[in-house]
This record gives structure tokens, sequence and C-alpha cells, in this order.
């Protein structure tokens, strides 16, 4: 997580701020929150009946939608978060041993939730002896019993570990269960891809050990950046079939597409800490990279399409550009000028995302299991309703994470 503490209003007392005390940088949670706003957003819009420059374009097609941003945008703000997390820790007095073995199992952790909630949509009922709905429905609780973030009171932590055990519990039991496929070809678990949580599991694995064994240095980060845009300009050319026996754990750090893209995340988090420069003078050269990515971005799609199913380089640096450029303009109006108090709910989610990526899904399937039509916005014939429907259910999630939060209901890992 960024660093915790007031926010900096004046450049000065920002830049000077920053490498002496933990601090939270208030442009970093707001984006992070925009950015899970709009995951929510495009993951409910209901394709049929909303314009197609708001959805994903397809994988063979040259081009981008909203939607091929959002995720690639959040990806760059896990990587933005990295080095102020480190930071942190060390401040706490944790060693650079204890900071790996908390990467390692945090990356585990999101490997394990990603394929998990993957599987949820293969589960076969008739199979498993539970309807799919709940079966899905305690995978989550079962989550959030595990890896809540619990209140830190003496009087309690028997109760706090008992519910921990208890999730442990039921996910061996829901594991344990899981049949898919047909009665004449039963199957268990797959590893088809990583999913969501998965992608952003290795990507902050590349990133958060290259911040901790390059001990956080904007130049050599830097280089890794760029040696993992070539890597994944070497994987699309199919240079890397040497490598094809470990694809199926480690293939999306080969391909090299979305390390990178946590990469460019970390790369400008650390220029944020760099207390030689003003933070006017650091927006100006967030800013500049960002358009330096949108050049190189182009300039390589005279090679590789513009798309974010097959992770070319040209959209990696494209959706890098982006995220450069929002940030860059967050960042000035945020923590140089001090205007926050419009993102403040954008922020509380921001601060805790993985609640409010997840938590909507519980109400999706709880929905379904019980059969209510809540969802009556999800229709072809009216494409404003569609839109505005999916904006106010991303709105209400975001204002649930935030009640959550409020009971002690928050994910970390």
């Amino acid at each position: 997580m960024p660093f915790y503490g007031q926010p900096a209003n004046k450049e000065h007392t920002m830049t000077k701020a920053i490498p002496e005390k933990i601090q939270r940088i208030l442009s970093i949670d707001i984006m992070r929150g925009l950015t899970l706003f709009l995951m929510l957003f495009v993951n409910d819009l209901y394709e049929r009946g909303v314009p197609r420059w708001l959805l994903h374009t397809e994988g063979e097609v040259d081009g981008m939608g909203l939607a091929d941003w959002v995720f690639p945008g959040f990806l760059f703000m896990v990587g933005m978060s990295i080095p102020y997390a480190i930071t942190s820790r060390k401040k706490k007095g944790d060693s650079d041993l204890y900071i790996f073995s908390h990467i390692i199992i945090r990356t585990l952790s999101l490997l394990l939730i990603g394929v998990l909630m993957l599987n949820s949509g293969r589960l076969n009922s008739a199979l498993t002896g539970m309807d799919n709905n709940l079966w899905a429905i305690l995978l989550y609780v079962s989550i959030f019993l595990i890896w809540n973030n619990y209140p830190e009171k003496e009087s309690r932590k028997y109760w706090f570990s008992g519910l921990r055990i208890l999730g442990f519990i039921g996910l061996i039991v829901l594991v344990a269960i899981f049949k898919s496929g047909k009665p004449e070809h039963p199957s268990w678990l797959k590893i088809e891809w990583w999913g969501i949580l998965g992608l952003i599991g290795w990507g902050y694995l590349v990133a958060a050990l290259g911040c901790l064994f390059l001990k956080s240095k904007l130049l050599p980060i830097a280089a890794l950046w760029i040696f993992f845009i070539g890597l994944n300009v070497l994987s699309q050319l199919g240079m890397l079939g040497w490598l094809d026996f470990l694809n199926p754990v480690f293939g999306v750090i080969i391909d090299g597409n979305v390390p990178s893209i946590v990469l460019a995340g970390l790369t400008v988090g650390l220029l944020l800490g760099q207390k030689e420069m003003s933070s006017k003078r650091i927006a100006l050269i967030i800013a500049c990279l960002g358009v330096i990515c949108l050049g190189l971005g182009f300039f390589l799609r005279n090679w590789f399409i513009l798309s974010k199913i097959f992770g070319t380089p040209s959209w990696a640096m494209v959706c890098n550009g982006i995220s450069m450029l929002i940030y860059a303009l967050l960042f000035f109006l945020v923590d140089i000028k001090g205007k926050s108090s419009w993102g403040w709910m954008f922020g509380a989610a921001g601060k805790n995302s993985l609640t409010t990526y997840l938590a909507p899904d519980v109400i999706y399937f709880m929905s379904w299991g019980m059969g209510l039509h809540i969802f009556i916005y999800k229709q072809d014939a009216n494409q404003l309703l569609a839109v505005v429907g999916s904006l106010v259910w991303a709105l209400a999630m975001i204002v649930f994470s935030i009640l959550l939060s409020k009971i002690n209901i928050r994910l970390k890992l």
C-alpha cells in the first residue's frame, strides 16, 4: 500500500516529506478507486445493449475500447503502490527475507483465489451435489473469512482465529467436492488461465521482487521494465518457443506483457520519491513519459495490432501512456493543488481494492441463486438505460465496499 499520513497540499512539503516520513499519496488511492469503478462498470455492461466502444475489442481486431484500458490501468496502479508498501514494511523493521516471504504468500493467495473464481463457472451442480450459485457464494464467504483484515483486539483474537479456521475448512471442503465436466468424463479444478487476480499476482510478483532485489532504484527498475517490453516483443514474434515447457506455470511472466505494465507503474511510483525534484517537475516528467509511451505504442502498431486478448506490446504501451497521462493530471490536481475532496469515495474504495472488486460477485450469485430479477436495466432496447444502469451499479458497489470497511470487512493479502 502507499505511504500513510496526511496529504501534502504544498509542493515543497510533499517532496521533502516522502523520503523521511511514511505518507499517503492520495492520488494513488483515487486513481486505483477510479479504475476499480470502471472495472465494475465494464464487467456489468450488457454487451448486446451498449455501444461497442465501451466493450472489449475482439482479439483479431486492431483497436481498443474502454474496457481494454481498464484492467491494465489497474495493473499500472498495482505497480505504483509497490515501492511504498516495501518502504512501509522496512520502516516497521521487517527484514528483506520477511518481505520476500510476504510477496510469495501474497502471490500464491492471488493465484489460488483467481483459479477458484475461474473454476466456479465450470462447476457441474449434479456431479458436485451443490447448486453452482451456492458453491460460489460459500467460496467467497470462505475467502473473506480467511483473508479478512480483522481488528487487532486481544480480547477477540481467538474468535478471529476461529473464523479463519472455519474459512480454511470451508475452502477445503468446497475444493474437495468440486466436480465439472460430464458424468462419463468428470473432471476437477483446471488452470486454463489464471483469471484476473492470477494475472495481477504474476505481475505483482515480478515487480515486487524486482523492487526488493534492486533496492527500489529507479534506473535499474526502468531497465527491468524495458527488458520485459523486449520479452513481450520476442514472445509476440514467436521467438521464445524454446521456453514452451515453462508456459503452463510461468507463461504470464515469459510473455512479458502483464509484468511490463506493472513495471511501468512501479517506475512511475519510484519517480514520485525523487526528493531532488519538485512535485510539478515530477508531474511533467510523468506526462511526458506518457506521451512517449503513446508514441511508442503506435509505432509498434506497425508490426503488432492493438489487442488486449493477444497481449501485444503496442496495446500495453498505449495503455501505459493513457495511465500516465491520467495519473499526472490527478497527481497535479490532488497532491499538488490539494483538490482531493471530490474523490473521497474513490479514494476510500482504492484503499480497500480487493474487497471492492470481489464483494459485488456475492450479490450477483445471490440474486441468480434466488431468482431475483434486479438487473432490469440489462436490455438492448434502450442503450442509455443499459449504460446508466451499469454506472449506478458500479457506484453502488463502491458505496457497498465502503460500508463493509466500516464494519471491519476488508480483505488484505
